[in-house]
């Protein structure tokens, strides 16, 4: 459920709630579109590569446990991510505020594919600080504060980490700075765009 590739689709499906609040006329088509092509573009994509990557023995299980494994899997992700972004911009024509985070989720990506060199930061951790970042940015853009589902991703974002650690996954300093890439990424260009 808190896969790091479920993450963009938990957030379009957020963006298109608000939305359909907001504009009651939404056509449904394409808050169907928007979600569907979230999902196909940064979960079911890379999913199917990596289930091609495993059954042809280049890596050992779809959790992808060993960091020297991650790299390919991470490329392949980070092209679907990059088409993603084109189609958040291009196709859907969302506000920048949107392109903005989806750029920043495809930064924290490359750039947990490029530490992952030299040390197995958390991309569970990224992923769901990337959420928190995009949930503060769209907070901040509409200037209202979805209190209850900050305090909800806040407390999913704690089992997380305890889940990683209990796991033995990732050392506490793993995690945090996993959390805190995620939401920089996500959260910080639209603070500069919109706030500075």
């Amino acid at each position: 459920m808190l896969y790091p590739l479920f993450m963009p689709t938990y957030g379009m499906c957020l963006y298109m709630v608000a939305m359909r609040m907001r504009t009651p006329m939404l056509p449904s088509v394409y808050i169907a579109t928007s979600i569907i092509g979230t999902f196909v573009l940064t979960a079911l994509i890379p999913i199917v590569l990596m289930w091609i990557l495993l059954k042809r023995g280049t890596i050992s299980s779809l959790h992808i446990h060993n960091a020297s494994e991650r790299t390919t899997p991470y490329v392949y992700a980070l092209i679907c991510f990059g088409f993603w972004c084109y189609f958040v911009g291009a196709v859907l024509k969302l506000p920048l505020i949107w392109l903005l985070m989806a750029i920043g989720a495809t930064l924290a990506l490359f750039a947990v594919t490029i530490i992952n060199h030299w040390w197995k930061i958390s991309a569970h951790l990224t992923a769901i600080g990337g959420l928190l970042g995009g949930i503060c940015s769209i907070a901040l853009y509409y200037t209202t504060l979805p209190t209850m589902l900050i305090i909800a991703i806040l407390i999913l974002s704690l089992l997380l980490m305890y889940a990683r650690l209990h796991l033995n996954a990732h050392t506490q300093l793993q995690v945090v700075c996993g959390y805190l890439l995620g939401m920089i990424c996500t959260f910080i260009p639209n603070l500069i765009v919109y706030h500075v």
